[in-house]
């Protein structure tokens, strides 16, 4: 059961629904309190949330439980950085690296406390403005370089220089707010998009860009002290390099809408010919490649989707592109590899690739991709494995093992025998009869009823049935059991004998004949079953028991009606009451 929560909690984690995943892992804690992943899992649900209180009381938890595990100060670190405990965090993370050295997460989260101790050890002026620190340091350039839009940018001089202002001073943003690029590096830089092209990707749109009065607000959150106006920069001079890369990039663009246009339409061979010319304007842009895959996907030349996308993933690290459209490559070939499956072996690079694309992003539908694929991959192993004489060759083993009394010897062949036949009735019945006789009931219960649900005219499932409910002493539900398989076999001596022996069990209750030990006992066993609760909750038959025993007129009565009477003689089975 713990497993269970926690597997629906790490679907509801992936899927960005944390709180959900906070209260299936509370679930799986509640059932095995010990378990320190859980901990671990429900910290980063938190922490997710912006909720670094209870991430921190998890991620302690964790540490007590695993003193050991190096992800649990990774929790403890992100947690305390969450809380702008600088000093805690470095603790955190400088412990679980001496545990784990080499771990990826803790290294790359001391560097993160580190520079933001060193952040906040730093004189910040009143009037700072609130988008100084996107604009610190050299990571600035890098990000601007990484962006296709704001590289084109920087072979402007007299953009450099406004970035360069900037940087020294934020203060002086609001003198350049004007400038639509520097609004687009503003973006690129809070990772927002401020403002968008027309030509998005074909088949994932781009979010809406916020209102004009969003962005006022912004701009106006924190009012900064305007400074003495500065002559405006006299404009230089562009080389035609600059020119020409400029015009073959909106060319470039251009011949993506065309695509897009003509992909819309399933005019595909024209899609793909928009798509490599934009592509020999400009290798910069990893979205020609992925939507020219997305063209041979729909054309069924699966070879060539691949071959795209794994140009989009070589080209896209060069670059340094949006880990999102990387996992939109990954997810892309994953999906042409599922269509080029045939076994159920094939589907093993697929689901690889899904699960590489996850790493660099958590989108819903490549999750909803990587299930279906594992699932048609266990369906096909099934199919495969699939083969009606060898199941019969198993269960005949399995019989030999029976009548020896090895049963731990013959539930093994029944079990090889319904994986090669799932089908067949026999080998769920006769695994039933092995449990049966090791005690394993519930087992054996459920292996009857899957007998008599694939073939409800088995007389021997009703037998086994009624066999593993008298043992559990259940006697009225046995009784059920055979006389429903009368219906189809109205002279079976297995049958006629067992409704002999419930009967006789009953009978027994009802005269009071039971010993203080096994009157007890039933009666306690009857408490847990939900129709003797109902029974016994219901006003009504409260009132009928009532008049049994107060007023013999009334009763009289209540043993005409059939329904009344059949639950009057389920709480006879069960030891509630006796009929004197």
């Amino acid at each position: 059961m713990a497993d269970e929560a926690k597997a629906k909690g790490n679907a509801a984690f992936s899927s960005g629904d944390y709180a959900t995943a906070i209260r299936h892992f509370s679930d799986a804690i509640a059932l095995a309190p010990d378990n320190h992943v859980l901990y671990s899992n429900r910290s980063a649900a938190y922490a997710s949330l912006k909720n670094y209180s209870d991430a921190l009381i998890d991620a302690k938890k964790t540490v007590e439980l695993k003193p050991d595990w190096s992800k649990g100060y990774s929790r403890l670190g992100a947690a305390h950085l969450g809380l702008s405990q600088y000093e805690d965090a470095l603790s955190a993370y400088k412990k679980g690296l001496e545990f784990d050295p080499n771990n990826e997460p803790l290294r790359s989260g001391l560097a993160d406390a580190q520079k933001a101790l060193a952040e906040a050890s730093r004189p910040r002026s009143s009037a700072a403005n609130p988008f100084g620190d996107a604009f610190s340091g050299p990571e600035m350039w890098t990000r601007l370089t990484a962006d296709p839009t704001t590289r084109a940018y920087l072979q402007q001089p007299d953009f450099v220089k406004m970035m360069q202002d900037i940087q020294r001073d934020p203060n002086k943003l609001n003198l350049y707010l004007k400038d639509q690029r520097v609004m687009q590096a503003i973006g690129v830089l809070l990772n927002v998009k401020i403002q968008t092209s027309p030509s998005a990707d074909v088949d994932i749109p781009d979010s809406p860009p916020p209102s004009t009065s969003e962005r006022k607000r912004a701009a106006e959150a924190e009012p900064a002290k305007q400074p003495e106006p500065e002559p405006e920069p006299e404009p230089m001079e562009v080389s035609e390099e600059d020119k020409s890369a400029k015009q073959k990039k909106a060319e470039a663009l251009k011949e993506k809408e065309a695509g897009n246009a003509a992909y819309k339409k399933k005019d595909f061979d024209t899609a793909i010919q928009h798509y490599t010319k934009a592509l020999e304007l400009d290798d910069e842009d990893i979205s020609y490649l992925t939507n020219r895959a997305a063209v041979y996907l729909e054309m069924g030349k699966y070879e060539d989707c691949i071959k795209d996308c794994d140009k989009a993933v070589e080209r896209g690290r060069e670059l340094r592109s949006d880990f999102k459209m990387i996992a939109r490559a990954l997810t892309r070939k994953g999906t042409a590899l599922v269509k080029m499956a045939k076994c159920s072996k094939d589907y093993d690079p697929a689901i690889e690739t899904f699960q590489k694309a996850l790493t660099e992003h958590r989108n819903p539908d490549t999750l909803k991709k990587l299930n279906e694929a594992e699932k048609a991959k266990k369906d096909l192993e099934q199919q495969e494995y699939f083969d009606p004489k060898l199941a019969d060759e198993e269960r005949e083993k399995g019989n030999e093992f029976f009548k020896q009394q090895k049963y731990p010897e013959a539930v093994k062949h029944y079990t090889e025998s319904i994986r090669r036949n799932p089908k067949d009735a026999r080998a769920y019945s006769n695994r039933a009869a092995c449990y049966t006789k090791l005690g394993a009931m519930p087992e054996g219960l459920k292996d009857a009823e899957k007998c008599i649900e694939l073939d409800p005219t088995f007389v021997k499932g009703y037998t086994r049935k009624g066999a593993v409910q008298y043992f559990m002493k259940e006697y009225d539900k046995a009784l059920e059991t055979y006389r429903e398989g009368l219906k189809y076999d109205a002279n079976n001596q297995e049958l006629l004998e067992g409704i002999r022996t419930c009967i006789q069990q009953i009978n027994k209750a009802s005269r009071g004949d039971l010993s203080p030990e096994e009157l007890k006992e039933r009666q306690a066993k009857a408490m847990q079953d939900p129709e003797i609760q109902s029974i016994l909750q219901d006003p009504v038959m409260r009132q009928v028991l009532v008049d049994f025993q107060e007023n013999p007129k009334a009763a009289q009565e209540h043993t005409k009606n059939p329904m009344v009477m059949n639950k009057i003689q389920k709480l006879v089975s069960a030891g509630i009451v006796q009929m004197r």
